[in-house]
C-alpha cells in the first residue's frame, strides 16, 4: 500500500501553493525520522527501490511513450534499467550514515549528513528513468524528495514514484519520503524551488528552468543543453564508428541530451561515410527537402520546434511533406554553416543529424567550438579516432565536461558504455553556467561534517602592555568614566589587530 504519496482528491483540487505546502511538510516529517536510520536500513530501502523499478522497467517505458508520444518503448526500458540497476550498483557501497572516513594520522574524522528535502524537477524526455535515478540518490543519502514532473508527463512520472514509494515503505522506510506534485502548473514548480523547507534543488530540464533553479536562493544542481558534436577522424574504424553514431542518434528518437547533434567528418573519408551512412539506414536530404526540413526544425529563428522532439523520422518527414523509406533510422542534412539561423546546427533532440565536411583536425576543432558556443558549452563531445594524442588534445582545448571516445555519445555520457558515473543529470560546469561538471550522483546530495583534533601548538603574542600603560598614564584617572574606559579598550584592540 502506498501511503501519503499523492494525497486525496480534495488535496489534488487544492491550489498549487497548498499542494506544495502539504507535500513538502509530509516529506520533511518523514525525513526527520529517516535521518535516524542506520546504514543497513538505508541500504535495504535503496536496494528494494532499485529492484522494484528494474522489474517494472518495461511497464514504465510503455506508460512514458503512451503519455508523451516521445521515444521508443524498448529504448526507454533500457534507460529505466540504467536509472535503477546501474545507478544502484554504482552507489550501493557508498557510506552515507555516521562516520564515513577517519584519518588517524591527521586526526580528522568525516561524518555524513543529509541535506533534508530535495526538490527534483523531471524532464518530459526521460520522465521515468530520471525520476527513479533521483529517488535512489536522494534516499541513499537520507534525504526526502518532492518531485515536480513535466506537465506532459505527470502520469508516468507519478507511476514510477508510486513503485518507488511502495517498495521503500515495504522495506521499512517512513511513509511520505517520496512525494509528487500532480498539478500541471509552473507556479507549483516555482513554489517548490523557493519553499522554506526545500533544502536543495536537482533540476533537469530546459535552460529557463535551470536559471530559475539557480535564482531560487537555494543550493541547486542544474544542467545545460547538450548540442553535442561528434568528430569522425580519418584514423577511425569507420564501419564501427558510423554504426555507433546511427544507433546512438536513433536511440529513443534522440531524447537524451548527450545525443550527437552534428557529425563532422574528415574529407579523406567523407565519400565513404556518405555511402556507409545510407546503408545503415540514414536518409540524406536533397537541397529541396533540406529547405523544407529546416522550416519544421525551427519555425522561429533560434528555437527548435517541440513537436519534433522524440518523434520518429517518418513522423518528422511527414510534417515536412517528405517521403522517406520506412526503414529510415535518422535524417541527415548536409550543412556548412553554424548559427541560430541555421536550424540543422541547433540541438534538435530528435533523429535529425547535421553533417559537416572538414579538411583537417584543426578545422574540426574550430567547428566543434562553434557548435558548442551556439548551445552546448560544458556538456559533451564525442570523437571517433585511433589517435589517442588527438583525442586528448580535443579534450584539453574544448569547453566540455565529458569527452567520450569510440562509443555512442548517448549511452557513453550517462555511463552506459563507459566508466563515467551512471547519471541522468550531467553537469556542464562554469562552461555552461553550472555549479559542477560532474555526472550528478549520491555524493552531491550528502553533506560532510568534519571532526578535527588539534595537532600543533601556536604561540600567541602577549598584549602590548607598554601601550596600555601609555593610555593610563596620559589620562586623569580621577576623571575616568565608563565611556573613556570603552575607548581605551577599543584602541588597544585596534593595536592588537
Amino acid at each position: 500500500m502506498v501511503i501519503h504519496l499523492f494525497g486525496t482528491e480534495q488535496e489534488n483540487n487544492s491550489s498549487p501553493q497548498q499542494e506544495v505546502d502539504a507535500k513538502v511538510q509530509l516529506a520533511l516529517e518523514a525525513q526527520k525520522i529517516y535521518e535516524t536510520y542506520s546504514q543497513q536500513q538505508v541500504d535495504r530501502i535503496v536496494k528494494a527501490i532499485a529492484d522494484a523499478t528494474y522489474a517494472k522497467s518495461l511497464e514504465l517505458a510503455q506508460l512514458a511513450v503512451q503519455e508523451t508520444g516521445m521515444g521508443v518503448v524498448a529504448h526507454k526500458k533500457m534507460k529505466n534499467e540504467v536509472g535503477s540497476k546501474a545507478v544502484y550498483e554504482d552507489i550501493k557501497a557508498l557510506k552515507t550514515v555516521g562516520i564515513i572516513s577517519e584519518n588517524r594520522m591527521k586526526k580528522v574524522v568525516e561524518m555524513a549528513a543529509p541535506y533534508g528535502v530535495v526538490a527534483a524537477i523531471i524532464p518530459t524526455t526521460n520522465p521515468t528513468s530520471t525520476a527513479i535515478f533521483k529517488v535512489l540518490i536522494a534516499l541513499k543519502t537520507r534525504n526526502a524528495i518532492v518531485v515536480s514532473p513535466h506537465p506532459y508527463a505527470v502520469g508516468c512520472t507519478k507511476a514510477a514514484l508510486e513503485v518507488c514509494e511502495e517498495a521503500a515503505v515495504k522495506a521499512g522506510a517512513p511513509p511520505g519520503l517520496i512525494q509528487c506534485l500532480t498539478q500541471k502548473s509552473m507556479e507549483a514548480t516555482q513554489s517548490l524551488m523557493t519553499h522554506p523547507n526545500t533544502h536543495v534543488i536537482l533540476a533537469t530540464g530546459g535552460g529557463g528552468l535551470v536559471k530559475a533553479a539557480y535564482s531560487s536562493g537555494k543550493p541547486a544542481y542544474g544542467v545545460g543543453p547538450g548540442n553535442v558534436p561528434v568528430y569522425v577522424e580519418k584514423s577511425a574504424k569507420l564501419d564501427k564508428a558510423l554504426k555507433q553514431i546511427v544507433d546512438s542518434k536513433s536511440f529513443d528518437y534522440g531524447t537524451i541530451c548527450a545525443t550527437e547533434q552534428a557529425l563532422i567528418v574528415d574529407g579523406a573519408i567523407y565519400d565513404k561515410t556518405l555511402d556507409k551512412l545510407q546503408k545503415l539506414g540514414a536518409y540524406l536530404l536533397n537541397d529541396v527537402e533540406k529547405a523544407k526540413m529546416e522550416k519544421v526544425i525551427s519555425p522561429e529563428v533560434g528555437k527548435v520546434n517541440p513537436k519534433i522532439v522524440g518523434r520518429s523520422p517518418q513522423t518528422i518527414a511527414q510534417m515536412a511533406g517528405i517521403t522517406i523509406p520506412t526503414n529510415t533510422k535518422i535524417i541527415i542534412g548536409i550543412e556548412t554553416k553554424v548559427g541560430k539561423d541555421v536550424p540543422f546546427s541547433l540541438e534538435k533532440l530528435s533523429p535529425i543529424l547535421a553533417l559537416y565536411k572538414v579538411q583537417s583536425s584543426d578545422e574540426a576543432k574550430s567547428l566543434c567550438l562553434q557548435l558548442l558556443n551556439l548551445g552546448g558549452r560544458g556538456h559533451t563531445l564525442s570523437i571517433h579516432t585511433e589517435n589517442d594524442k588527438l583525442a586528448k588534445e580535443f579534450a584539453l582545448d574544448l569547453p566540455v565536461s565529458r569527452i567520450v571516445v569510440n562509443t555512442m555519445a548517448t549511452m557513453g555520457a550517462v555511463g552506459g558504455t563507459t566508466n563515467l558515473r551512471p547519471s541522468f543529470t550531467l553537469g556542464c560546469g562554469t562552461f555552461g553556467g553550472n555549479i559542477t561538471s560532474d555526472n550528478i550522483s549520491a555524493e552531491h546530495l550528502m553533506l560532510t561534517k568534519r571532526l578535527s583534533y588539534g595537532v600543533r601548538e601556536v604561540s600567541v603574542p602577549s598584549a602590548p602592555v607598554e601601550q596600555i600603560e601609555h593610555f593610563v598614564k596620559s589620562t586623569d584617572t580621577s576623571a575616568i568614566d565608563e565611556a573613556l574606559v570603552a575607548k581605551i579598550v577599543e584602541e588597544v584592540i585596534k593595536k592588537l589587530q
